[in-house]
């Protein structure tokens, strides 16, 4: 139950805990510095949330801005009900991962943003502050991800959980979206390629490869 003269501070703590959130994974997905909403709970600073933050975390929790501090609504308030979808934010990334020769592009700042339904991000598995999206450049992995296409990243599923599938990584420097192949060995992986015309890496030493995330989704514009 939420009551509306719940402080805001006490509020998005408490709604932080019930979900299962910490303080540094809602701070990246307001774009801010790790310790933002430790700081702004613990600390009163910021004094009060900053507009579009306010907006993110309500749609977020699915509560009220009023309640995190928003300015009074003449009308009521209608809570949002089974059904209705939560959108949250995911960063666009400036750069691409290479399924052909390879990108050295190391710029990840963000270039755009894109809208999912958080609980569509849920069934994913995936929490929206450890996602995000970038671009696929090359063949190398045609059929199943074309030059051009968009691909979500999970920066938490990483060389931890490592596992036959679809990632982003670094190998010697270059960062590219390839497959990975478990070896019949603990420890040994292959860093594959889709299409048969590209090289692949076989029992590769593990200390080369920086694993960046694990592919999860993929969209592509139609011709």
């Amino acid at each position: 139950m939420i009551s509306p003269a719940e402080d805001p501070r006490s509020l998005l703590d408490r709604l932080i805990a019930e979900r299962g959130e910490n303080y540094a994974d809602l701070s990246r997905l307001l774009r801010r510095n790790p310790a933002y909403i430790q700081q702004f709970i613990k600390r009163g600073t910021p004094r009060k949330l900053d507009e579009e933050d306010r907006r993110i975390l309500a749609r977020y929790f699915g509560v009220a801005e009023e309640l995190l501090g928003g300015p009074a609504k003449r009308e009521p308030v209608i809570p949002r009900q089974r059904g209705l979808p939560s959108v949250v934010t995911v960063p666009r990334l400036t750069l691409g991962a290479s399924a052909g020769g390879g990108s050295l592009d190391e710029d990840e700042r963000a270039a755009g943003i894109m809208a999912f339904d958080a609980a569509w991000l849920r069934h994913l598995g995936v929490k929206p502050q450890r996602v995000s999206v970038i671009r696929v450049d090359g063949e190398s992995m045609a059929p199943t991800l074309s030059d051009g296409d968009d691909i979500m990243v999970d920066h938490e599923d990483g060389a931890m959980r490592l596992r036959d599938g679809v990632y982003v990584l670094r190998l010697d420097g270059v960062l590219m979206v390839k497959r990975i192949a478990m070896g019949p060995l603990r420890g040994q992986f292959s860093v594959l390629s889709d299409n048969p015309h590209y090289p692949d890496w076989t029992d590769i030493d593990p200390a080369l490869v920086d694993i960046v995330g694990r592919v999860v989704w993929t969209g592509r514009r139609l011709a």
